[in-house]
């Protein structure tokens, strides 16, 4: 099959089309023929040579991806060939095929492919952390960074689902505050004019927020700890602001009895992500399909045009997800 390939360890410039083994589903798998898949920060991270890949992931990139079913495993007996399908693999989205557990598919029905693509690994991730890590409940406040991507969206969105009193974001420019805002956040905050911690102790009487969703780690960890309420969670997603926090004070963390945990999606067991499959399918997927949830998909690009796809992505001049499509995939991929 062709796959988009990574030359060597660099820049968008090392990904190049490629022949690679088409996959053979597994007895709990299904074969699919993808029509779109999805970019995700973990993708330039594996193309710069830097993410560490769990055992079940190739060396092809990608995990969001909708397509067809071709053909299903001995034991995977909830979708049969034809049926349209987005999913969450652990690699390989990056292809004209994958091979991926049954239990991480869902059924396209209504949504377009493109949509399907762009779903799982932003609305998984924002799940765990507003629902099982921050166990949001009705009135409490939330802080959420990174506000204008496709986890920030959905997280929002979650938090204003379990009935968030204050949801206060953090983005980086006009258009990305109105973005945030327009998603549901009542609190949006430009961190390149204002301090974050000022403005959540000032509205919150200098009680702070219940739960943050971080994905900067170092850069924002000590204000992050100033901002939390007592016995508040944080969950931490990712590192883009730097692995090293210097110079925090950490007394905060026992005074205020606070819940500090760590979490990736990819490295989780199959077993723990069938669970996630599961809540998102009852809790989450009915609110999207009938239009309640709002989705924001910035640009689709043609698999062509993967390099220029990776360098909107590190540009972060985007906001939602940015997807892209298998055009020499089954003709029209609708």
């Amino acid at each position: 099959m062709k796959a988009i390939l990574v030359k060597q360890p660099g820049g968008a410039d090392q990904l190049y089309f490629g022949q690679a083994d088409k996959p053979v589903p597994k007895p709990n798998e299904l074969l699919v023929k993808i029509h779109c898949f999805a970019l995700n920060r973990m993708d330039i991270v594996q193309r710069e040579g830097r993410y560490p890949l769990p055992p079940e992931a190739g060396p092809i990139l990608g995990v969001e991806f909708a397509g067809i079913v071709v053909s299903t495993g001995a034991d995977a007996l909830r979708f049969k060939p034809g049926d349209r399908v987005f999913g969450l693999a652990y690699g390989g989205a990056y292809a004209q095929y994958v091979a991926v557990d049954e239990g991480s598919v869902h059924l396209l029905g209504s949504l377009t492919m493109e949509m399907g693509s762009s779903l799982l690994e932003c609305w998984y991730t924002a799940y765990q952390a507003v629902n099982d890590i921050g166990n949001m409940k009705a009135g409490e406040d939330i802080l959420i960074h990174a506000a204008s991507g496709g986890v920030g969206t959905a997280a929002i969105q979650l938090a204003k689902l379990a009935g968030a009193r204050r949801i206060f974001v953090t983005a980086g420019s006009p258009e990305k505050i109105e973005y945030c805002r327009k998603v549901g956040a009542t609190h949006p905050i430009n961190y390149r004019e204002q301090s974050f911690k000022d403005v959540v102790l000032g509205a919150t009487d200098g009680r702070g927020v219940d739960i943050i969703c971080d994905y900067l780690l170092a850069s924002y960890f000590g204000d992050n700890i100033d901002s939390l309420a007592k016995d508040g969670r944080m969950s931490l997603q990712g590192a883009m602001g730097g692995p090293v926090a210097e110079q925090v004070n950490l007394l905060p963390i026992l005074f205020k009895r606070l819940r500090i945990e760590g979490s990736t999606l990819r490295s989780r067991s199959l077993e723990y992500q069938r669970r996630l499959s599961e809540a998102f399918s009852r809790n989450v997927l009915p609110h999207i399909e009938s239009g309640e949830m709002f989705w924001h998909i910035d640009r689709v690009f043609d698999w062509e045009d993967i390099q220029d796809a990776h360098r909107l992505m590190e540009a972060a001049s985007f906001t939602g997800k940015i997807v892209v499509r298998v055009t020499d995939n089954l003709g029209d991929p609708e």
